[in-house]
């Protein structure tokens, strides 16, 4: 009988964390949706290798990569001096999804988009 009663104890110490395993996942769920959702405004300068670039072309280059959680944005060319401008363009990305850092170094500024593109620079760097 007094077998009987352990397992009886067992059991409802189990449903008690049961119920707490259950929170838990609950919660983690919850806090990873959260994590997922947080998204970051960033602002570019994107530059040309000189004043005969194509700005129209250096732009079409530049929105045309794409990736999940990449959003393009406004644009604006801003003179530099000497007859060079940059092309200054706002992007929203999901930061679990995308690297801005990965972004510039590995779709921007390598083939066949540094034909246009010489460099790029994060003016602004905003969370959401």
């Amino acid at each position: 009988a007094a077998d009987d009663d352990d397992d009886l104890d067992l059991f409802g110490d189990e449903t008690e964390e049961d119920k707490k395993a259950a929170e838990e996942r609950e919660a983690a769920k919850k806090s990873a949706k959260k994590k997922e959702s947080g998204k970051s405004s960033v602002l570019m300068d994107v530059k040309p290798w000189d004043d005969e670039t194509d700005m129209k072309k250096l732009e079409e280059a530049v929105r045309s990569v794409e990736m999940p959680g990449l959003l393009w944005g406004a644009s604006k060319l801003v003179a530099v001096g000497y007859g060079i401008k940059k092309l200054q363009i706002m992007l929203t990305i999901v930061d679990d999804l995308v690297s801005v850092d990965t972004l510039i170094e590995e779709c921007l500024t390598t083939e066949p988009r540094n034909e246009y593109i010489q460099s790029c620079d994060i003016v602004a760097f905003n969370k959401i």
